[in-house]
């Protein structure tokens, strides 16, 4: 729950520290002391989006602070944990500052996050219900999420179920509609696929196969050179009285001096060892030699291939293997284009297969909305009772949605009616409710949320009793009074019925400090303090005698009562 407030340079107020405990808190003030200032603070704690117009005048920046109690099993807390931002005592601070020029930051423990970080937690901490709070209601687009909350774990499973088979239904019917609309470009694309391959395809290439003819178109170009070389060198080691006949000669001589001098056994066996190597050398150069030849033809047929290969990897890579893995590519293209025919008729058969999940689910889902619809009926009748509205009819009207059949909430509309008074029809909230009738619904309905697994900690109403009074006020000051046992309720009221029932009672009000300067101040009530406070909201700006002792007397019973709950 919330435990500290802390507010700085924010509109009219310079500074301001408040303290909350359990229960019921109330805030009163005249009109413009800045009584709902203090809830536009608060919801830049759980993420509402700041502006410059928030910062006092004269002043760089406006800074909110709240300190916040938390159980380890609070949901806020494992979220924090999820981002390492939990706190090992279990407290959550949370930081907004807002500058002149409009800059926003957050932090939460003293780290700093983004807005949906903080909306994410803040979710779980306050529940904000502004002024016009109750209009929400004349929204017949939010009422099916309103019923869907009290349908519990297994509405939600069912609904989780629904999405995902509505979400693989939705991607089948994306991929049709890219098929029939790209009809014109997959046909471009499959004649200049086609041309590709059959380019590349007659070709024929031979991985490898530039190299192998870069080195024959080498040897081709040179060939006269290469035998006149090749010629003279085998004549150089084989020719008469040159080479290896040279060496036979050194053999025999030196076989000659072994015979008398055995020393000489390893020279001898070099040279025999270099005369076998001269010998291998000149047959290797004779049959290079012998199949050198000169032919300008094969020459030609070479330099034509090597062409037609460059060509291709100008268009298709820089080399022969990325050229082949083109081609590669483009028959796998090819048969995907080729066969879109088939690819269409089985995404139609995948559609239509979930098309009846999607419905049978849709179906499942709207059998729970029936069951969470007539639970709701009954919760919000019972509330009204008690908020004074006694016949009151509430229903939840569940009808299959035209065009789109389905969406990703399922097939249902779902719209609210009411009929305030026995004998009439229901009729959608916005042709029959009053501010006051409307009021009191949305009480009765947060009521009944209140009491939901993951439901905000504090409930926040910013003037919820607009519109009534009498009978109807002291209903709402009961349901108010009942809710805070439940939950921390923070609450600015005009009216002492309301007032006068809550545990805690802060005073707004304005204080001028000279002729330019004004601050919003906010005081905690002692007894003799809500006496007073009780007073001036029954009978305007002066205190009497009778409006004092009318206020005891409502302190009085808003006691008895409590006590009685």
């Amino acid at each position: 729950m919330l435990r500290e407030m802390s507010i700085r340079n924010f509109a009219i107020i310079e500074q301001v520290q408040l303290t909350f405990d359990e229960g019921f808190h109330v805030l009163t003030g005249e009109t413009g002391a800045g009584k709902s200032i203090l809830f536009d603070a608060l919801s830049l704690i759980v993420g509402g989006r700041g502006s410059a117009d928030f910062v006092r005048q004269n002043a760089k920046k406006a800074t909110v602070e709240a300190l916040f109690e938390l159980p380890s099993h609070h949901p806020a807390v494992k979220v924090l944990d999820e981002w390492g931002l939990a706190s090992e005592e279990e407290h959550l601070i949370i930081r907004r500052e807002i500058t002149a020029s409009g800059k926003s930051s957050c932090r939460i423990n003293g780290q700093m996050v983004t807005l949906a970080m903080l909306k994410q937690v803040g979710h779980h901490l306050l529940d904000i219900h502004g002024q016009h709070e109750h209009q929400r209601l004349l929204h017949v687009e939010e009422h099916l999420g309103w019923l869907d909350a009290i349908g519990g774990d297994e509405l939600q499973r069912s609904l989780e179920h629904y999405q995902q088979a509505f979400r693989k239904y939705r991607n089948v019917q994306r991929k049709l509609e890219q098929i029939e609309t790209d009809e014109r470009a997959a046909a471009q694309r499959l004649d200049l696929l086609l041309f590709q391959r059959d380019e590349i395809a007659a070709a024929r290439l031979i991985p490898g196969e530039d190299e192998q003819l870069q080195q024959e178109h080498t040897r081709l170009a040179h060939a006269e050179n290469l035998l006149q070389n090749a010629s003279r060198a085998f004549d150089v080691l084989y020719g008469e009285e040159r080479g290896a006949e040279m060496l036979n000669q050194a053999i025999r001589d030196l076989e000659d001096i072994v015979d008398f001098d055995p020393s000489m056994k390893p020279t001898l066996e070099l040279v025999q060892s270099a005369y076998y190597q001269v010998e291998e050398a000149a047959r290797q150069l004779g049959r290079y030699r012998d199949d050198l030849e000169f032919d300008p033809t094969r020459l030609s047929v070479v330099e034509e291939r090597l062409q037609t290969i460059d060509e291709l990897k100008r268009k298709y890579g820089e080399t022969l293997t990325e050229v082949l893995e083109h081609q590669e590519q483009v028959e796998k293209e090819l048969e995907q284009l080729e066969n879109r025919d088939e690819q269409k008729a089985e995404l139609e058969q995948e559609r239509d297969r979930l098309y009846e999940t999607v419905r049978e689910r849709a179906e499942e889902l709207s059998r729970l909305r029936q069951a969470a619809a007539a639970t709701l009926e009954e919760r919000v009748e019972t509330e009204l009772m008690d908020l004074n509205m006694k016949g009151t009819r509430f229903s939840v009207a569940i009808q299959e949605r035209n065009e789109p059949r389905f969406t990703l909430d399922g097939s249902d509309q779902v719209e609210f009616l009411i009929s305030p008074n026995p004998g009439q029809p229901l009729r959608p909230l916005a042709k029959i409710a009053s501010g006051g009738e409307l009021s009191r619904i949305m009480l009765a309905i947060q009521s009944i949320f209140a009491d939901m697994d993951g439901a905000a900690d504090t409930l926040i109403f910013d003037e919820v009793d607009t519109g009534v009074s009498g009978r109807a006020a002291q209903a709402i000051a009961e349901k108010i009074a009942r809710l805070a046992r439940r939950c921390q309720v923070l609450c600015v009221t005009h009216l002492p019925q309301v007032a006068c029932m809550a545990d805690h009672h802060f005073h707004i009000f304005k204080e001028t400090m000279d002729e330019e300067s004004t601050r919003t101040r906010v005081k905690l009530l002692t007894d003799e303090g809500r006496t007073l406070e009780l007073a001036r909201m029954l009978g305007g700006v002066e205190v009497t005698d009778t409006t004092r002792n009318h206020a005891t007397e409502m302190l009085r019973l808003a006691q008895e009562t409590k006590r009685a709950m």
